[in-house]
């Protein structure tokens, strides 16, 4: 590595014991450090306190002093270094990381950190929480400040997991530590920062099968029916790091099921408003909002705005105009999939895939109902589905 202006050094709870020489040696060095308030009063330095809200510009412009940057514990896991990599390139910086709060944590705990999953709630929704916890999961998430701490406590309930048991570590790796067993309804008044909060499950979580039941979602009735869905998000085929088009999207069922199994992100396009908003609401509700954009106007305006996606569903609205819009702009190898409901769009449907290829599917369900004293099979509407790669 060349001679690098910037050091990005990870601080421990114990102050200066956590410091390496390297890492002392850039500090008597440098002619600017950044760091938080409680960085710099943990090394008795003085330096810049990182702005509010918090913003990397500051030490960017100093590009060619020796300047240095205070993190907490290992800079790349929840920490500045991942914010500032951005912006520079190879050679302009080294990093002396510390010891991060989770591998304290998991080593105070004995908890096998490849068996445990780690999450930055301090400036992220609690919801992210929803579809990874389930019996026997242990998370350790780190949380703004002890406040954080009792609207955990709150929200656990509410997603069925009120039974948790919870422990909460206040400054661990310092002469300040404490580490308490919690419930929900045991949390301590008084709880000191930075704090993490290692969660055990015991009651069962989301399902992980392709389609979650119809209830879990907010929805108007206008929503793809959980086996229509399992159909439709297998012909979508998620993959990681993929983008998905979902056109007519309802309540975001199936793009937000393209997201927990695995998809990367959701371009949503919606006309009606009120079910934009709602979709957007449940992406919240799962912790997905980062990853779920929603359009709000009715295609096919607006779809040459968008990122070219790895799939498209089609799931209301579709004409020849949707159609030949996005045919147009798909990339080869795009998975392309569209249900119809009603006579015209099947017909409409069958003549595309007459011209193009791919398979069509026609998907007939009946559902047991009470008729009379006895039971009877009511039938849906059948969908017809094409799916095609571009």
């Amino acid at each position: 590595m060349a001679d690098p202006w910037l050091t990005i050094i990870g601080v421990g709870e114990d102050g200066p014991a956590s410091l390496s020489d390297a890492s002392r040696k850039a500090i008597a060095a440098a002619d600017v450090v950044f760091g938080g308030p409680r960085h710099l009063d943990l090394l008795g330095v003085t330096g810049r306190p990182w702005p509010v809200p918090f913003d990397v510009a500051p030490v960017l412009a100093l590009r060619g002093q020796r300047v240095v940057v205070l993190a907490s514990g290992d800079p790349f896991w929840f920490g500045a270094g991942g914010s500032l990599m951005a912006h520079l390139q190879p050679g302009e910086w080294v990093s002396y990381p510390a010891p991060s709060t989770f591998a304290l944590a998991a080593n105070a705990l004995g908890w096998r950190m490849e068996e445990v999953l780690c999450l930055g709630l301090h400036a992220a929704p609690l919801q992210r929480l929803r579809p990874v916890l389930g019996r026997g999961v242990r998370v350790i998430c780190l949380l703004r400040d002890g406040a954080a701490v009792a609207e955990l406590a709150s929200y656990l309930p509410g997603i069925g997991q009120g039974d948790a048991s919870l422990t909460i570590m206040e400054c661990l790796g310092g002469p300040r530590q404490t580490i308490r067993a919690a419930q929900c309804d045991t949390i301590p008044a008084e709880i000191a920062s930075p704090v993490a909060v290692a969660i055990h499950a015991h009651a069962p979580g989301l399902p992980a099968a392709m389609a979650l039941p119809d209830e879990v979602f907010a929805h108007d009735g206008q929503i793809t029916k959980r086996p229509i869905r399992a159909l439709t998000l297998s012909a979508l085929a998620p993959r990681a790091g993929e983008v998905l088009w979902d056109i007519g999207a309802g309540s975001g069922s199936v793009g937000i099921t393209w997201l927990l199994a695995g998809g990367a992100r959701v371009h949503a396009v919606e006309g009606d408003a009120v079910r934009a908003g709602r979709a957007v609401e449940n992406a919240a509700s799962f912790g997905l909002a980062h990853r779920y954009a929603m359009h709000h106007h009715t295609a096919p305006d607006g779809l040459g705005d968008l990122p070219p996606p790895d799939a498209v569903f089609i799931g209301g609205g579709a004409n020849q105009a949707v159609l030949e819009t996005v045919w147009g702009l798909l990339p080869p190898g795009t998975r392309l999939v569209a249900n119809a409901v009603t006579l015209e769009t099947e017909a409409l449907l069958t003549a595309w895939s007459a011209q193009h290829g791919g398979s069509l599917l026609r998907i007939d369900l009946a559902e047991a109902t009470p008729l009379g004293a006895k039971r009877g099979w009511r039938a849906a509407f059948p969908v017809v589905q094409w799916s095609v790669v571009r």
